[in-house]
């Protein structure tokens, strides 16, 4: 349908829709200018193939599935021949441009290669959207060494975000923390989200996965990589003190970069502790477990506590923040803040099958509060905001 003026009165960006009203001229030229779409919407992911097995790449997936799924059209790299070399060699050798065309910069690291995208935005006038997955908080207790080089990480980040029109972050929590800082920019917090596809038929891999790691009766698992932050000595001290089958589904460094609490543990496990490494199909986990413990130190938000949850098993947490700010306990799952309280949080549900089943029915609708459709009406709204 036209308007009186020639302009249709129904415009579309992406999942929206917008409708005029009779109005003048002026005011039908300023909705126009006010709704210009955004065409193109870079979301890079510097490192992704060294990424690929992390939470991060995993937050970064479900993006760009979202925006997808939104109608917009995502650019991976920015780099006109999707390599920073090959394209200062184009622009050296035919004057070729070395960025890509794209209406949103979104960044989702902080190295070299993010940074010379924020620049290249900052002159050309292109709003630049930076991802805090990265913080000195969630830095500490990763890897060897990782406790020295979090203050100056911290230095950096601040310059590094403060660059940014919007900062999206995965909680209120993280918001807060960013803050502190402080960072010199708006601050947003955007939820990771959860992709159930992936873990579409996890029950049928229940029988496989624990014969082969040998599981047996109730089994407390986590998943992830292993770190000392996501409380690797909570996990393997409270497998001491009961008689449960205890694994972790995800990749360890037991080499010279390891902390030294992933290579003690690593290296010589409690006897009803498995640690698997990498698993091929996620969907094993899921399947071979019952009741997903995660004593995390710090988290942003936790993408396995929503696969855990979309899979409707029962959740034991820490009492940490961001846990309280996205879960309830006694509703869709259990915060414990020390070791006796898991104890007996898994006492508790092992006793308890109905508890169990509650808490997972009530986690599986927590999960779909996170689903990806949400994530990019998000996304969405956070780019228009800025065109």
């Amino acid at each position: 349908m036209v308007s009186s003026w020639g302009i249709p009165e129904i415009w579309s960006r992406g999942a929206n829709t917008f409708r005029t009203a009779p109005s003048n001229g002026v005011d039908i030229v300023l909705l126009a200018a006010a709704f210009r779409p955004v065409v193109r919407v870079l979301n890079y992911l510097e490192l992704e193939g060294q990424l690929d097995r992390s939470g991060i790449a995993t937050s970064v997936d479900h993006q760009r599935q979202a925006l997808a799924d939104a109608g917009v059209d995502v650019v991976r790299s920015p780099w006109t021949d999707g390599h920073p070399g090959w394209a200062v060699g184009g622009k050296l050798a035919f004057d070729d441009p070395v960025f890509e065309t794209y209406d949103v910069a979104h960044c989702n690291m902080i190295g070299p290669g993010s940074i010379a995208v924020a620049r290249h935005a900052r002159r050309n006038d292109i709003p630049l959207v930076l991802h805090a997955h990265v913080t000195r908080e969630d830095f500490r207790g990763s890897f060897r060494g990782s406790n020295l080089v979090a203050p100056a990480l911290g230095e950096y980040l601040t310059w590094f975000y403060s660059q940014a029109d919007r900062v999206l972050c995965p909680s209120e929590y993280t918001k807060g923390v960013l803050e502190d800082y402080p960072i010199d920019a708006p601050i947003e917090p955007v939820t990771n989200g959860i992709d159930t596809e992936p873990l579409a038929g996890f029950e049928g891999y229940r029988e496989e996965y624990r014969e082969r790691y040998d599981l047996d009766g109730m089994v407390v698992f986590a998943v992830g990589s292993v770190f000392e932050r996501k409380g690797l000595t909570t996990f393997c001290e409270l497998a001491q003190r009961t008689e449960y089958d205890f694994a972790w589904f995800g990749t360890y460094d037991d080499g010279p970069h390891g902390s030294d609490a992933v290579r003690k543990w690593t290296a010589d496990p409690p006897e009803n502790v498995t640690f698997t490494g990498w698993v091929e199909d996620i969907r094993g986990a899921y399947g071979a477990g019952d009741v997903f413990c995660f004593p995390s130190k710090v988290e942003n938000q936790g993408i396995v506590v929503l696969e855990a949850m979309a899979c409707g098993k029962a959740v034991v947490l820490s009492d940490i923040p961001v846990f309280r700010e996205y879960y309830e306990d006694g509703h869709d799952c259990l915060v414990c803040s020390d070791q006796r309280e898991f104890r007996e949080a898994l006492e508790r549900l092992e006793a308890d099958p109905d508890l169990r089943e509650r808490l997972g029915e009530n986690a599986k609708a927590t999960a779909r509060e996170h689903g990806l459709d949400r994530v990019g009406d998000r996304l969405v709204d956070v780019y228009e905001d800025l065109v």
